[in-house]
């Protein structure tokens, strides 16, 4: 055995943790990129702060200065990444924040971006 293949396998260390899949990664940077937009954090920020963590797209649009297609494209984008739910009510549809989404995706980031113990 040479001395470079000896090099080689003494810098390697076993995983102790079990690393993101391909499809999870997939599946967590399409999230991630749902909450990287400044417009889409301030309509969670928002519906959060409306009592029972509920709003109408007409209560989102004045907040942000957007037209209300606008809002109504960022808020599909949060609802296709999970992390808020529609319910059309005659002409208007109100959002509001799917139960534990934040705290499951931050459990995520936890689980496979910390480093093993």
């Amino acid at each position: 055995m040479s001395a470079s293949t000896t090099d080689t396998r003494a810098c390697c260390s076993p995983l102790a943790g079990e690393p993101l899949s391909e499809e999870g990664a997939q599946s967590l940077a399409q999230t991630l990129k749902a909450i990287a937009d400044p417009t889409r954090l301030r309509l969670l920020s928002i519906i959060a702060a409306h009592e029972g963590g509920e709003a109408c797209v007409c209560e989102l649009t004045e907040p942000v200065g957007l037209s209300q297609p606008t809002v109504s494209h960022h808020l599909k984008v949060l609802a296709e990444a999970g992390l808020v739910t529609r319910d059309k009510r005659g002409v208007w549809a109100y959002f509001a924040i799917v139960p534990g989404a934040l705290e499951e995706l931050g459990a995520h980031l936890g689980k496979h971006l910390e480093p093993a113990s």
